[in-house]
């Protein structure tokens, strides 16, 4: 009767321990969860950064750069002028 008992109890035992370990696992799971929504809006943000960084670039290597070329050539056309004059 006793090692009925003792049997019982250790099986009461095991089964809160499993009970513990699902909750864990479930708390576990949940914090995954907050984690990766997380992660997926910061590679959202990134994204949306990255494609403004590429506007950007865009912008400077077709405007801003030939614009700068003639401002130099404009600049520099006196001092070519006053050499082949």
């Amino acid at each position: 009767m006793a090692d009925e008992s003792e049997l019982l109890a250790l099986l009461r035992e095991i089964r809160d321990n499993q009970r513990e370990a699902i909750a864990l696992q479930r708390e576990y799971q949940a914090m995954y969860q907050q984690q990766l929504g997380r992660i997926e809006r910061i590679n959202d943000r990134a994204e949306a950064l990255q494609g403004r960084a590429g506007k950007a670039v865009r912008f400077i290597l077709l405007i801003a750069i030939p614009l700068m070329c003639l401002l130099l050539v404009l600049m520099l056309l006196p001092y070519f002028s006053r050499l082949f004059a």
